[in-house]
């Protein structure tokens, strides 16, 4: 248990940094999840939108430091990938 004030605040940011990562990491997963979802229905200019709108989410999450850029890279590469074989 933390004794001193400064340990008590250290506390408290890192417990608000943690919902605030969670949820956005949450929001990645969303928006890759839509994209597949809209994959596995066979519409590709639906799987399309999808992507575009997954794609800024995707790149800005590892601009806060909640993805690797490797990571974004290969999510996207992938993404990208099953929209093509579609075609």
């Amino acid at each position: 248990m933390a004794n001193s004030v400064q340990a008590k605040k250290r506390i408290r940011i890192a417990e608000d940094a943690r919902q605030r990562n969670m949820a956005l990491r949450s929001r990645v997963r969303t928006f890759i999840k839509k994209t597949l979802k809209a994959i596995a229905s066979g519409d590709q200019a639906q799987a399309q939108s999808a992507y575009r709108e997954a794609q800024p989410v995707i790149d800005s999450m590892v601009n806060k430091g909640i993805l690797a850029k490797n990571t974004a890279a290969r999510h996207k590469s992938r993404l990208v990938a099953r929209i093509r074989t579609m075609a």
